[in-house]
């Protein structure tokens, strides 16, 4: 199994060192190396659902992007690359799956189009809706493992048009419970947790994926953090990278709905929250799934630099995280 991009070997030895170095949004990665190396994390996507531009959206933040998109601005997904068995997964399947399963199968240099396994958080559009890329109007894929919490898997098999991915053997669904590990190799686990969300047609998760040697945390979807009944302070303490739901900055760049009813953690809370962390501890935060109004999607912004300066991080597209 080989990985691909000079970029990527030189974040590599940054995870590995302690203080990774992440390519710049506007780049893609150079592809004249190769390397072989134990399991891997990829970051496919950084955004919320609807992605960026968002449909309607009047706002600066998106006016140039209908007419010049930034093709690096993919809806909020992970990779999991393990070497040693030849095997990649995806976590979510988001309505750019097309892309992002192309870059991974290129970055982990894998025969195979379809990724092994695809890990879903819950029924939310971005989250759940790349799934229809696998049914006969597309791939007609054959049985493409697919892990979801129970109520979760119901609704895949209960309602239209998901219900024909099962019954074509389009996809087939593997049930997962709460806090249960998932053995994908002697080396590689993930678990799922629930976490407090709008589930109105299925339960929410994050994950942990361990490796070798490392462990992650992935929750791109959550209410406010006192409202689930685990400490995130704790579980940052147990991993190594956490991959955290940052969908706005503030409330305030929300003026055309009711924020009270879309109750992400803001960044600004979490920064308050996590204030008293020690810098190792802080450097573990990688924020990831930014609305379109999210002013951190622009480097330049004083809100981007607020999280640098704070110590935290701001999760960016191709960046590997050894495991």
């Amino acid at each position: 199994m080989r990985f691909v991009s000079f970029l990527l070997i030189i974040v590599l030895w940054g995870c590995q060192s302690g203080s990774e170095k992440e390519p710049s949004p506007a780049t893609e990665p150079a592809n004249d190396m190769i390397i072989t190396d134990p399991a891997h994390l990829v970051v496919l996507g950084t955004l919320q659902d609807a992605g960026s531009p968002h449909i309607g959206c009047k706002k600066e933040c998106c006016k140039a992007l209908f007419e010049n998109p930034d093709p690096l601005r993919k809806v909020v997904s992970l990779g999991l690359i393990d070497p040693n068995t030849d095997k990649y997964y995806l976590f979510e399947a988001t309505p750019d799956i097309s892309t992002q399963t192309k870059k991974l199968k290129f970055i982990a240099q894998n025969e195979s189009e379809l990724p092994h396994g695809v890990f879903l958080t819950h029924a939310h559009i971005g989250h759940y809706s790349g799934l229809m890329y696998l049914g006969k109007e597309a791939t007609n894929a054959q049985k493409v493992p697919v892990y979801a919490m129970p109520r979760m898997k119901s609704f895949l098999e209960t309602n239209g048009p998901w219900d024909q991915l099962v019954k074509n053997d389009n996809i087939e669904i593997t049930e997962m419970q709460h806090q249960q590990p998932v053995q994908l190799s002697d080396a590689v686990s993930v678990t799922p947790f629930l976490v407090p969300h709008r589930d109105e047609y299925s339960e929410t998760v994050g994950y942990i994926i361990e490796g070798p040697v490392k462990k992650a945390l992935f929750i791109p979807d959550i209410d406010k953090w006192e409202k689930w009944g685990t400490s995130i302070i704790d579980v940052i303490s147990e991993v190594d990278y956490a991959f955290l739901d940052a969908t706005f900055y503030h409330g305030e760049e929300i003026n055309t709905r009711d924020i009270s009813q879309i109750p992400h953690p803001f960044i600004i809370e979490s920064m308050e929250l996590f204030g008293s962390l020690p810098p190792e501890e802080k450097q573990k935060v990688y924020f990831i799934h930014f609305n379109h109004t999210n002013p951190v999607l622009n480097p330049e912004s004083d809100a981007y630099q607020s999280v640098i300066e704070n110590g935290f991080k701001i999760a960016l597209p191709h960046t590997l995280f050894a495991l």
